[in-house]
């Protein structure tokens, strides 16, 4: 006949086998676990595939890239300097734009944004100097004296 286990060893098997269908997962996070490693296969063979694909390319485009390498220096350096020197002329320009409408609403009294701010730091300015002039006034009549 089959031994009977005690009471106490089957209650801790009992115990830990509760613990470990606590923490399986549910079927929801099965099908998710499928799909992540479903999609993860797919991005490392596309990514293998685009490795291959850069190599051979590299292989069979290599004489030519040597023999028209001269011309590639010139040519980008050309392309660099105009389309920064393009990139750089509309940036200003649109700063300028930006500025003078600002300019032009705030002496027109239609007061954009921020403008507020521009009164109190002239207001400021304004209030530093004066008290400079003042402090300067005063360490020079302490230093005559």
């Amino acid at each position: 006949m089959a031994e009977l286990r005690p009471i106490h060893q089957r209650s801790t098997v009992t115990s830990f086998l509760r613990k470990i269908k606590a923490h399986t997962p549910d079927s929801a996070q099965l099908l998710g676990l499928l799909a992540l490693f479903i999609f993860a296969s797919i991005l490392i063979i596309l990514t293998g595939l685009t490795v291959t694909a850069t190599i051979l390319g590299f292989i069979f485009f290599m004489p030519l890239i040597l023999v028209s390498s001269p011309v590639w220096f010139p040519v980008g350096t050309v392309l660099f300097v105009t389309i920064a020197g393009f990139l750089s002329a509309c940036s200003f320009g649109a700063v300028a734009v930006a500025g003078l409408s600002w300019t032009y609403r705030y002496f027109n009294g239609m007061l954009p944004a921020r403008s507020d701010k521009v009164a109190n730091v002239r207001r400021r300015i304004y209030n530093t100097n004066t008290y400079v002039k003042h402090y300067a006034m005063e360490y020079g009549v302490k230093m005559i004296a």
